[in-house]
């Protein structure tokens, strides 16, 4: 059970966050529960699908962008989380079962991405504080400034949502996937 109140509507939001819900329903079809639970702060939604709707512009593949998240969620606990991207990944990134579990262990099976997994990984467990082989390792692999930079931002964007899924304790409202640990 979720320990901050989550409006069970659109219509019961805060006024200024229901145009913003309107529009995660039509572009998703439903408006998951993250969604309505940080529409409580329309600040805070508007903050997060301006952070989310940039990063989907960016030069990173979704389906690297789906690997992160995965890899991100399970270092940081977030069994919410790891089910949104694990039906995320399966059903829009169309990533298969032994490559959600790759991304769950920190990796890829496929090479390039695997880098960008393994740097987002590292960035998540030293909380930014990675070597200089780290950064070289990821530009060997054929990352750029620019996407080591939104690598990055996709660490800092998903470990929000894992932790304001976990102060929260959000109700899951994909198929379950429990995190395995927590870093």
């Amino acid at each position: 059970m979720t320990r901050i109140a989550v409006p069970t509507t659109i219509e019961t939001a805060p006024a200024a966050s229901q145009p913003m819900l309107e529009a995660v329903k039509k572009q998703l079809g439903l408006v998951p529960n993250l969604f309505r639970l940080v529409a409580t702060s329309s600040a805070a939604l508007e903050g997060y699908l301006g952070m989310s709707g940039a990063l989907g512009k960016g030069a990173l593949p979704a389906a690297t962008r789906e690997r992160i998240a995965l890899a991100v969620a399970e270092i940081n606990g977030c069994s919410y989380c790891l089910s949104a991207h694990t039906y995320l990944g399966k059903n829009v990134a169309k990533l298969d079962d032994g490559e959600i579990a790759a991304n769950r262990n920190g990796t890829s099976n496929d090479t390039k991405a695997a880098a960008a997994v393994r740097f987002a990984a590292k960035v998540t467990q030293l909380r930014g504080k990675v070597s200089e082989q780290d950064v070289l390792a990821v530009k060997t692999a054929g990352y750029s400034d620019a996407q080591i930079i939104e690598i990055v931002q996709h660490v800092a964007l998903n470990t929000w949502t894992n932790y304001i899924n976990e102060v929260a304790k959000t109700d899951i409202d994909f198929p379950v996937v429990e995190a395995r640990k927590a870093a």
